[in-house]
């Protein structure tokens, strides 16, 4: 029960990476606040959580909003009366390269995955002072090696790795830890994303694979698991750290 009584708010909560976070939180005994623009998605969270006796309460959030950031604030303090852990997971994946992304396109993808990271920060640090909690943001591999159509993800992937150590140096003084996860593939939305937007997305998928040293795509809950323990005080001198969870995608070209 490494999350015992602490309360842990995980955004973009509704599916994938998210979902398994939030449940793995619960499982380690946290109260989890479930936020998601995907209502549906979150409600399915929570369900999914309060079978297992677990605890866990939705919120409709759009991250990349600062009035409905606050209102998932207010919700989270009001209802608990603190917050111990921030995790930043929403996100969204634009498969193409600069010379095709619209400029809307672009806004949308920074102002989700780095925005949301920004406001969700910003106005939870308040809180987490208090607590000595701490962040844990969803960055890539992605952010250091780079693949062919997706220009403006690798672009923000590698922002959120800059912007936790900006935070780290910031705010460590107050007691508050910050750190990313760096996965590879992982059988989640947003791979299969990448996947159906090749010409082949079956080989696409069996292609990714063979790119791990371990031949094989992550799980969600192998992403999740070390999500709880940089949350957790197993991870009390960490702060500042890029985790890669790739399984070898960056160690090198394994063998054919």
């Amino acid at each position: 029960m490494k999350l015992k009584n602490r309360i842990v708010v995980v955004t973009g909560a509704g599916s994938g990476i998210g979902r398994a976070c939030a449940i793995e939180s619960a499982a380690a005994g946290a109260k989890v606040v479930v936020a998601d623009i995907n209502l549906q998605g979150a409600e399915d969270t929570v369900k999914l959580i309060n079978s297992n006796n677990g605890i866990a309460t939705v919120f409709k959030t759009d991250v990349a909003d600062p009035e409905s950031v606050k209102q998932l604030v207010a919700y989270t303090i009001k209802t608990y009366l603190k917050i111990d852990a921030l995790i930043n997971n929403a996100a969204i994946q634009v498969n193409k390269t600069i010379e095709d992304i619209t400029f809307e396109e672009w806004n949308l993808q920074m102002g989700i995955n780095v925005g949301g990271i920004f406001l969700c920060s910003k106005y939870f640090l308040p809180y987490l002072r208090q607590t000595k909690g701490n962040i844990v943001s969803m960055s890539s591999v992605n952010g250091y090696f780079v693949e062919p159509m997706c220009a403006g993800y690798c672009t923000t992937k590698a922002a959120i790795i800059g912007l936790t150590k900006a935070m780290a140096i910031d705010h460590g003084h107050e007691g508050v830890r910050v750190n990313c996860i760096c996965p590879g593939y992982i059988d989640a939305g947003l791979a299969e994303g990448y996947f159906q937007a090749q010409p082949d997305p079956a080989q696409a998928r069996i292609d990714a694979g063979k790119l791990h040293a371990l031949w094989r795509i992550g799980k969600p809950e192998e992403v999740a698991r070390v999500a709880v323990f940089l949350a957790s005080d197993d991870a009390s001198f960490i702060t500042g750290a890029s985790i890669v969870v790739d399984g070898g995608f960056g160690s090198g070209l394994p063998p054919k």
